[in-house]
């Protein structure tokens, strides 16, 4: 425990003393210029549903959807404990799935005019229900893994961290997005590797190992997306981010340290299970040469790296699910080979295959390097 908070301090320390941009750029930013309130005034409440007074389906636009008369009773806000009654479905449609019951908790936003105020159902409230299975969560990690499972819980929590303390205030100052995100993709490597695997010569090769695909990954990443024209606006969420203080933002770094800090992750998975069997076998056999080890290292990773890609894809794949059903309804009847070259598109195709590259070449890293130290430990 001592050497684990240890290493702790001295990551946060290098943290802080290498990276001040991170908090000053709070108030370097440019000061946006004083809007007018908006017109109405909004806010947003949670209310819960105390009954329902009528139920069934409406027609809009030749098409039958849900309908709900609710009654609710405010819960938060200068308005609590008051009770309202809500037409939810009417001026918007609504599916069977978004159809509420009684006692459920939903979130309003309130709008205000100096003629009326008046409620609408925004969402659902969900944040109740998502502590008992962040519980599950790492009590499941605790009971599995033990120490190296709070140690893994606690990386997380320094990644997170990282991520909005450190790389989004980096960015928002007007820094390179794609060399903020390595910076903070290394201090998240140190921290969680050596939280959950511990101090010992496995963890440090496969540190090595992971810092080097990780660069690799960048240099790979940064070649494809130029070679391939992408501007980093492909995405929905990037075109909000175009209006407005955002707009100076360098797109393109962005989509780049999007791909270094998805492959983070699953670069630690292939460093780190890679280095510990190539350990066993040497301790298992003592006689193995580094050629032995190394070739045996490859067959390994090879095995991992078949399963990985293919997860990796899978990954991307489930996200984009909605863009998959656009391909085959295909309702604006475009050309197959516009719509993969479309930016959206093309994005998540160069995302995969950079990606998949630098893990890839952790393979060979991570072999040679373990298969080096080991080899040598054992003479």
């Amino acid at each position: 425990m001592i050497k684990k908070s240890f290493i702790i301090f001295i990551v946060f320390f290098i943290f802080i003393t290498t990276a001040p941009l991170s908090f000053a750029a709070k108030s370097a930013k440019p000061t946006p210029l004083p809007k007018a309130p908006p017109t109405p005034i909004s806010s947003y409440e949670t209310a819960k549903v105390t009954s329902i007074l009528a139920q069934g389906t409406i027609t809009s636009g030749g098409i039958n959807h849900p309908y709900q008369k609710l009654q609710l009773q405010i819960l938060d806000g200068a308005d609590a404990g008051k009770t309202i009654t809500i037409n939810y479905g009417q001026q918007t449609t609504i599916t069977q799935n978004q159809e509420v019951s009684q006692g459920q908790t939903l979130v309003l936003l309130k709008s205000v005019t100096p003629q009326q105020t008046t409620y609408a159902v925004n969402d659902t409230y969900r944040l109740n229900n998502l502590y008992p299975i962040a519980i599950i969560f790492v009590v499941i990690v605790l009971l599995v893994t033990r120490l190296k499972g709070l140690g893994a819980v606690i990386g997380l929590g320094i990644s997170l961290s990282v991520i909005v303390f450190f790389i989004v205030p980096q960015i928002l100052a007007g820094q390179d997005p794609l060399l903020a995100s390595i910076v903070g993709s290394m201090f998240i490597m140190v921290a969680t590797m050596y939280l959950a695997h511990g101090f010992s010569q496995k963890t440090n090769i496969a540190l090595i190992s992971t810092s080097l695909a990780l660069v690799l990954t960048g240099i790979l990443s940064y070649v494809s997306v130029h070679f391939t024209f992408l501007n980093g606006l492909g995405s929905e969420d990037v075109q909000n981010l175009v209006i407005g203080q955002t707009s100076s933002i360098n797109f393109q770094g962005l989509l780049l340290g999007g791909i270094i800090i998805g492959s983070l992750g699953v670069l630690e998975d292939i460093t780190t299970g890679l280095a510990a069997s190539i350990q066993e076998l040497s301790k298992a056999n003592s006689k193995l040469k580094f050629r032995e080890l190394v070739g045996s290292g490859m067959r390994i990773g090879s095995e991992h790296i078949a399963a990985l890609v293919n997860t990796l894809v899978l990954a991307y794949a489930g996200v984009g699910l909605p863009i998959f059903l656009f391909l085959v309804l295909n309702p604006q009847h475009q050309p197959f080979w516009y719509i993969i070259n479309s930016e959206l598109i093309m994005e998540e195709i160069v995302r995969t295959l950079a990606g998949g590259i630098g893990l890839i070449l952790a393979v060979p890293l991570t072999a040679v390097f373990a298969a080096w130290a080991f080899q040598q430990k054992g003479r």
